[in-house]
Formats: C-alpha cells, sequence, structure tokens
C-alpha cells in the first residue's frame, strides 16, 4: 500500500499508521516534492499535475501494479489526477479529507497565493509563528507542542520557508478542475473518510465526492477536523484496517 501525505504536511502524517499496518501489507511512504525531506529547490514545480505525473512514475519505479492507495488533503488530487488522467492502476482507493472538488483554499491560502513573494520574505520568526497558527487550525482538539513542532519543522529552514509559500503560490483549482468529470470513471473500490469538524475542506465535499464517484462508500469521524490523524487517530486506525480488509478478502 502507499501512502499519499497533503499540505503543508509530509509522509510523518502517516507514519504511524503505516507502523501498524507494515505488520500485515508491505507500506511505502513518500515525501512528495517540495515537501518534508525532497528537495525543495525553488527551480523545481510543485504543483499538483507535476505531483500526479511524478507519483505515477513513482509506482512504476517501485513496480507496484495496483496498490492500495490512501492519501490525504492535497493527496486525494495527485492520486485522482494519477488514477484518472495517467492511467495508474490501484487496487483500492482511499480518501481521507481530500482536495478534490471546488471550491478549496482558505481566506489564507487565498491570501498566500495572490502575495506568495511578500510571505516569502518574511524574517523567519514571523513566518515561523505565521506556519504554526496557520497549521493549528487544521486540528479539531488542538495539537500537542511536539506534534506541532514536526508539523512545523521541514518549513523553517531557510529553503524550507521559501517553499512554504512556493507550494501556496503554485497551486490552482484547475488541476482538479481536470479530473472532476471524470470521477465516474473511478471503477475500483473508493472509501471516503472525513473528519466532521474539517474546517478547511467542509462536510459537503465528501458528500458530493461520495455521490460522484460509483459506489463509493463514506464514513464520518465525530470530533476530528482536517487533521483527523490528530484528532482521531484509534478512529482513523480502526476504518483504515476495516477498509483493507474488506478489500483484500
Amino acid at each position: 500500500m502507499v501512502f499519499c501525505h497533503g499540505t503543508p504536511w509530509s509522509s510523518k502524517t502517516w507514519a504511524r499508521f503505516a507502523e501498524a499496518l507494515s505488520r500485515d501489507f508491505s507500506v511505502f511512504l513518500w515525501d512528495m516534492p517540495g515537501y518534508g525531506q525532497s528537495s525543495k529547490q525553488p527551480e523545481h514545480d510543485v504543483d499538483l499535475a507535476t505531483q500526479g505525473e511524478l507519483f505515477t512514475e513513482l509506482l512504476a519505479h517501485w513496480n507496484l501494479d495496483a496498490p492500495h492507495v490512501i492519501a490525504h488533503d492535497f493527496g486525494g488530487a495527485v492520486s485522482l489526477r494519477a488514477l484518472l488522467l495517467h492511467g495508474a492502476r490501484f487496487a483500492s482507493l482511499c480518501l481521507v479529507d481530500v482536495v478534490a472538488l471546488r471550491p478549496w483554499g482558505s481566506p489564507f491560502f487565498r491570501l498566500v497565493h495572490e502575495h506568495a513573494d511578500v510571505f516569502a520574505a518574511l524574517p523567519p520568526a514571523v513566518h515561523a509563528g505565521v506556519a504554526a497558527a496557520y497549521i493549528e487550525t487544521a486540528s479539531h482538539r488542538g495539537l500537542r507542542p511536539d506534534e506541532l513542532a514536526e508539523l512545523s519543522a521541514p518549513w523553517l529552514t531557510d529553503d524550507g520557508q521559501a517553499a512554504f509559500y512556493r507550494q501556496i503560490a503554485q497551486a490552482d483549482e484547475r488541476f482538479t478542475q481536470e479530473f472532476e468529470d471524470r470521477l465516474s470513471d473511478a471503477r475500483l473500490p473508493v472509501h471516503i473518510v472525513w473528519g466532521e469538524q474539517d474546517t478547511w475542506i467542509p462536510l459537503d465535499r465528501a458528500i458530493r465526492l461520495a455521490a460522484a464517484i460509483p459506489g463509493a462508500s463514506r464514513r464520518t469521524i465525530p470530533a476530528a477536523g482536517h487533521l483527523v490523524h490528530y484528532d482521531a487517530p484509534a478512529a482513523l486506525a480502526d476504518e483504515l484496517r476495516a477498509w483493507l480488509q474488506r478489500c483484500s478478502a
């Protein structure tokens, strides 16, 4: 199985789940270019179109013919582009609070999109406060200091600060618009999991997404926001394992 993270996250959001499921599956984690431990060089494009192509190529490089894919946030758009536009084959797809249907992007996201160069030039201490405040809004219960530090760390270096705003500047709703009309072509088991209190991508997107994909199932996790991994880890782990057992039966 392959885990896809979102923005402004990294594979660390899935690390604990990957470790638990590795008892039963061969598990692959990766950091999208511009995220986590991957390259943050300014000449590397990090838009969703590029990520979808690279994910397709990565699956081929790993010789994975039809893995189970579990995706969060931007990882949903990346995996759906790979599936619907680039011919990637999955055994199943689990979409957790994903970017897939317009409109998406918080007011802060749109502000940065329009003024990325200004934000990239912020003093490091100010940037650290901005990044932390933004990241915290993704959790419903609130993040512990160690969790916030883990999620913020990749963005607090010199290249990390520039990359933080670069990935927002290159975001564009046309990258999801390009596959919205093809969602009905997703002829594989699809399960949609959503934090009931997600303020980044409201629950109505989950309802619309389930209606657009034939046969898709849907589960809402109460008392969880966009970072359901941190708000309700046990509930999410149970949901993922139950889904994978049904798909592997």
